[in-house]
């Protein structure tokens, strides 16, 4: 497949940048950079990769899927069907962690509440080298990738277990989670690249998105320390309905991603 097939044919089907993408999806085929695409004459192996790639992004599939990878935190974590794909405004919350606590070389002890990728874990274990962590992730596939992603990049440090958050016994330092949050009826409306492919059990939050919130309002304060930080992402318009689920905890903040949206509610265990 030429690269202009490729472009028009991405263009038909509604992906934005379309002859970026196809660069893109060229370079993967290649197992280049996207630089050296530009001159590299692909192998007849590599030319029917990429007009298989093509078809599968053109079905809108997201390019992280195709792909195999995604970058969160400048950390390249594997990722495939099944496991709710990293996103920057994640990032938020290890911003928030880093602002927060003091003292980077303390032995904390973290979990991630539905660790998806293990992308939130595993990088707040590289900005705190002597913390240790466990994440909790009951879908098979994302767990796969989870407990994959963990020993390549923090090895022992990180534990993942094959179960839900109640699980989570603690006590822990510092808790993250970015549970599903979007309300039924609104999965439908979602970009087709995560609607029809990311994990619904990653995205559903019940009627009105808030769902996982109440259950982590009863988890939260047996499973903190004292003093402990529970940083938890939410979705667009939610704060106000949130602050009113944790009354057993201090809203310490509601920070915004880098939008400006409020992006991040930050907890603490007196």
């Amino acid at each position: 497949m030429r690269l202009e097939d490729a472009t028009q044919a991405l263009a038909a089907a509604g992906i934005e940048n379309p002859r970026r993408e196809a660069r893109l999806l060229l370079a993967r085929a290649m197992n280049v950079s996207r630089d050296a695409s530009l001159t590299a004459t692909p192998s007849p192996q590599e030319s029917a990769a990429f007009a298989s790639f093509v078809v599968r992004r053109a079905a809108h599939e997201p390019f992280a899927y195709i792909a195999g990878r995604k970058e969160f935190w400048s950390l390249e974590f594997d990722v495939g069907p099944g496991v709710l794909i990293p996103r920057p405004d994640t990032e938020t919350l290890i911003e928030q962690a880093l602002r927060l606590v003091a003292d980077k070389q303390a032995p904390l002890h973290i979990a991630d509440l539905g660790a998806g990728s293990a992308a939130i874990l595993v990088a707040a274990l590289t900005e705190f080298p002597n913390a240790t962590g466990i994440g909790f992730e009951s879908a098979p596939q994302a767990f796969s990738f989870a407990r994959a992603n963990a020993a390549r990049l923090v090895g022992t440090r990180a534990q993942i277990r094959a179960t839900d958050w109640n699980a989570a016994s603690g006590p822990f330092d510092l808790v993250f989670s970015n549970p599903p949050y979007i309300p039924s009826a609104d999965i439908e409306s979602l970009a087709p690249d995560v609607s029809r492919h990311e994990p619904r059990a990653a995205l559903d939050g019940g009627a009105d998105g808030l769902d996982a919130y109440r259950g982590l309002a009863g988890l939260l304060p047996g499973i903190l320390k004292p003093g402990g930080l529970a940083l938890l992402e939410f979705g667009i318009g939610q704060e106000t309905a949130l602050e009113l689920l944790f009354p057993e905890l201090e809203i310490v903040a509601i920070a915004p991603d880098l939008a400006g949206i409020p992006r991040c509610l930050v907890l603490r265990r007196a």
